[in-house]
C-alpha cells in the first residue's frame, strides 16, 4: 500500500481507468463534450454575466491575484472559455487573452461578449477548436502563455492532459475540476429510490490531480471550497433536469425512471414548485513554474 501511495505511475494508472471520474461518465453516457452545450449555451450565457456570475468571476480572479499574479500584461490560454465568462475580465485587467472554446453555439455568444471589453484594452483572439485537438508544437504554444486557465473543463481527465497544459504555460497553470461528487437536492431525495441505496462519496479529478503534482515535484497553491445555488423550478422543469443528472450517474434509464421521479415529485411538491439546491465542492489549483517561493505581498 505505501509503495503504490507514492507510485505516480500508479495514480495514473488510476486515473485514466477510474469509471467515476468526469470524462470517463461523460464518456459512458454517450456525451460529446463538445456538443453538450448545444442546448443550453444562451442560458449558461445569462448565468455566467449576471450579477452572481460576475461575483463568482471576481472571487476565483481575486484568489489568484492574492498568489501574486498580476494580469496587466499578462498572456493568458484560456481553455474551455465558454462565452467568456473569464476571458473577458481578464482582458479588463490588461491580459492578452487566447481563448479556445470549441462549441459552436458558445463560440459565437463569446464573439457577442466582445463588445463588454472596454475600448482600449487588448483584444481577445477566439480559438474555435477542441485543445485535445491542437498540436501544441505546430501552433507555437510550447511555454507561449504567462497563464495557462483551465476552469471546469472536461479536457482534464488523466495526467497526460494536464502535461499538456503545463506544456503550454511559462509562469502559472490554473486548473480547477469538482472535488468528488456533484450534489443536487433534488437528486438525493430520489436516488435511494431508484437504486435501494443511500448516496456515498464518489470518485474526484480533484484528488488524482492533487496527489500526482505533490508525487511529480511541483510547487502549487490549492484550495477546496464548497459552492451552492439554489432555484426554484416547475415539477415538469424539475422533472427533466433530473433524468439529465441520470446520464451522468450508475442510474437507471430514462425510461425506468421518469414515472417514478414525477410520482416522488407529485406527492411531495403539490403546488408544483420544487426549491432545488446544487452544487458541490471545487477544487482550484495554482501551479507555479517560475518561482516557486511562498508569495509574500511585501
Amino acid at each position: 500500500m505505501t509503495t503504490d501511495l507514492f507510485n505516480p505511475a500508479v495514480w495514473e494508472k488510476a486515473w485514466k481507468e477510474d469509471e467515476g471520474t468526469t470524462s470517463n461518465r461523460m464518456k459512458r453516457a454517450g456525451v460529446d463534450p463538445t456538443r453538450s452545450f448545444d442546448s443550453k449555451a444562451r442560458v449558461f450565457d445569462e448565468e455566467v454575466f449576471s450579477e452572481g456570475g460576475r461575483r463568482r468571476s471576481e472571487r476565483i480572479i481575486g484568489w489568484i491575484e492574492e498568489q501574486g499574479v498580476n494580469f496587466d500584461g499578462l498572456s493568458v490560454l484560456d481553455i474551455g472559455a465558454a462565452s467568456g465568462g473569464f476571458s473577458v475580465p481578464f482582458a479588463e485587467l490588461g491580459a492578452k487573452v487566447t481563448a479556445v472554446e470549441p462549441n459552436k453555439a458558445l463560440a459565437e455568444l463569446f464573439e457577442a461578449n466582445r463588445a463588454r471589453v472596454s475600448a482600449g484594452k487588448p483584444e481577445i483572439t477566439l480559438v474555435n477548436e477542441a485543445f485535445e485537438d491542437i498540436d501544441i508544437a505546430a501552433r507555437g504554444w510550447t511555454k507561449a502563455f504567462d497563464l495557462v486557465f483551465v476552469s471546469m473543463c472536461p479536457v482534464i481527465d488523466n495526467w497526460d492532459s494536464v502535461e499538456k497544459l503545463l506544456g503550454c504555460a511559462k509562469q502559472f497553470c490554473y486548473i480547477s475540476l469538482m472535488a468528488g461528487e456533484r450534489q443536487h437536492s433534488l437528486l438525493n431525495e430520489v436516488k435511494p429510490l431508484l437504486t435501494g441505496r443511500e448516496s456515498h462519496p464518489d470518485a474526484s479529478d480533484m484528488a488524482y490531480l492533487n496527489h500526482l503534482l505533490y508525487l511529480k515535484g511541483y510547487s502549487y497553491q490549492s484550495i477546496i471550497t464548497r459552492e451552492m445555488k439554489t432555484a426554484e423550478l416547475s415539477a415538469e422543469a424539475a422533472v427533466n433536469e433530473l433524468i439529465e443528472q441520470l446520464k451522468f450517474g450508475h442510474l437507471p434509464e430514462e425510461h425506468e425512471s421518469r414515472k417514478l421521479i414525477q410520482a416522488y415529485v407529485s406527492r411531495n411538491y403539490p403546488d408544483g414548485r420544487v426549491t432545488v439546491s446544487q452544487g458541490g465542492r471545487f477544487g482550484k489549483v495554482l501551479i507555479r513554474l517560475q518561482d516557486q517561493n511562498m508569495h509574500s505581498r511585501k
